[in-house]
């Protein structure tokens, strides 16, 4: 009799057991998914964004968050001083507002590109 007593005890703690792998398994898989397709791609655009603006320079010409499209006359701690327009109105801006840099690399690149595509 106590044989069979601890025999059922024993065969009910393992299924507990399981059962409790089971129950949290579906939990560690949704958070390794957050973080390998949610967390750590934000991490890694947040860096790069962090040191575009960090080595923005005098003559960058860049695009704002809110559309608007300069180059840079005078960088400053957190703020920048950029040049819009045909009349060259100054308008002074935080570094976080910042969007993109326009890279000359970029255009000269297309434009390379677009020779050899018309030379073939």
């Amino acid at each position: 009799m106590v044989f069979s007593y601890t025999t059922l005890m024993s065969a009910s703690t393992n299924t507990t057991t399981s059962g409790y792998l089971l129950t949290f398994a579906p939990l560690v898989l949704i958070l390794v998914f957050f973080y390998f397709f949610i967390i750590k791609p934000q991490k890694k655009q947040e860096k790069q964004d962090k040191e575009m603006r960090e080595s923005l320079d005098v003559g960058d010409e860049i695009i704002t968050n809110g559309g608007i499209v300069g180059i840079v006359t005078q960088v400053k701690d957190d703020t920048v001083v950029i040049e819009t327009g045909g009349d060259r109105s100054k308008i002074r801006i935080m570094k976080w507002a910042i969007a993109k840099v326009v890279s000359d690399d970029d255009d000269k690149d297309k434009k390379e590109s677009k020779d050899s595509k018309d030379k073939d």
